[in-house]
């Protein structure tokens, strides 16, 4: 059989190596482009350590759901100038649209881990930090 061309199979995959995300969020990719060479979807679980918030960013072309199965309140800051402020609970699910400012802040005690999916399957997104954004958010 010819190595270049993968069989059309489903997989089971075993949990990614973690890494922390330019924007601060710490990733375990499960399904991805680097992990079964997925061409539309990134599925993993995201850890926002304990006291941690995010790096003001965008995701110029992809959306982004999360589903907060663990921690405490995180805050969900977004919009063009950080303004609208929600708040999460586990159990919640968050969407954020394609090219949305946006940052994530854990003030509580525990890790907060989310199940996160994105229409873009890249480790490496379509990420465009906003630093000029980050003193907005207190």
């Amino acid at each position: 059989m010819d190595q270049s061309v993968q069989p059309r199979i489903g997989r089971v995959v075993r949990g990614g190596q973690p890494y922390r995300s330019e924007q601060g969020a710490v990733y375990a990719p499960g399904i991805s482009a680097e992990t079964v060479g997925a061409t539309a979807v990134f599925l993993g679980v995201v850890t926002l350590p304990p006291g941690e918030r995010t790096r003001a960013h965008v995701h110029e072309r992809h959306e982004s759901a999360f589903y907060l199965l663990s921690g405490d309140e995180v805050e969900l800051w977004s919009g063009e100038q950080l303004k609208h402020r929600e708040v999460a609970r586990p159990g919640d699910f968050l969407f954020i649209p394609a090219n949305v400012p946006h940052v994530a802040v854990n003030r509580g005690a525990t890790p907060a881990v989310f199940v996160g999916v994105r229409d873009e399957p890249t480790a490496q997104e379509s990420l465009s930090m906003r630093p000029g954004l980050d003193a907005r958010v207190p």
